[in-house]
């Protein structure tokens, strides 16, 4: 079976690019340290991949009546980007970018989260150069796992949505890029069984390695769209 001709690729940024759980958990815990609760008994990242929506109505009971929830996650948000650059970066993500930036390939990033936090993990990774735009939740109607992020991605690009590889390290990304007709690449880094497939989310291809994606975009292919460009 022949490999589709793909000419994109979109990624998702947090857990995929840059490893952000533990600085979105710190700056939960600062931030509301601020308005005089203390959450450190909840243990090391305990909201991993919730919504943040979700995560306000579990602690809302914790918090001050008065206290709105906008105001709460401008504060988290303040915190996690004045310590952005205490980020680290997923193995090999900055340099697999650079090398796709190198061939010609459009790259373009799909995020759940909102516009400040998504511009503040593509600064401190210094790849805004290399990314055509970025989608964050503030973009779209509807967030992960709904196909919107993904197909307003394929419009934008241009491109029909089958030739266009998203990688996720998460099922709810997953099936976002899959409802969308995105081919749907599955990122493990620490070699962990497919939580994605046990949800009922079975990815096109699994990778634990992030430089293996470049390997989907022959030299010859991407030869053809420098022409094209």
């Amino acid at each position: 079976m022949s490999m589709p001709n793909f000419r994109a690729v979109a990624w998702d940024i947090d857990g995929t690019l840059v490893d952000s759980e533990p600085l979105h958990h710190r700056a939960l815990v600062a931030a509301s340290k601020g308005f005089g609760v203390d959450l450190t008994d909840l243990p090391d990242m305990a909201f991993r991949g919730v919504h943040m929506g979700d995560v306000w109505k579990r602690l809302q009971s914790r918090f001050p009546p008065g206290l709105a929830e906008q105001e709460w996650l401008d504060a988290i948000n303040r915190h996690y980007i004045e310590h952005r650059h205490s980020l680290t970066t997923m193995p090999g993500a900055v340099e697999t970018i650079r090398m796709l930036a190198d061939l010609g390939i459009p790259q373009v990033c799909v995020s759940n989260s909102c516009r400040a936090v998504v511009d503040a993990n593509l600064d401190a990774m210094g790849i805004f150069s290399c990314i055509r735009f970025s989608i964050s939740l503030d973009d779209v109607a509807e967030g992960k796992p709904s196909p919107f992020p993904y197909r307003m991605a394929a419009e934008r690009l241009g491109l029909p949505a089958g030739s266009i590889v998203a990688i996720e390290d998460s099922f709810t990304g997953l099936a976002s890029a899959k409802a969308a007709g995105l081919y749907a690449v599955f990122y493990t880094a620490q070699d962990e069984d497919t939580a994605a497939e046990s949800a009922g989310v079975t990815p096109a291809m699994t990778v634990g390695a992030l430089s293996e994606i470049v390997s989907l975009f022959s030299s010859g292919r991407a030869e053809g769209l420098a022409r094209r460009a």
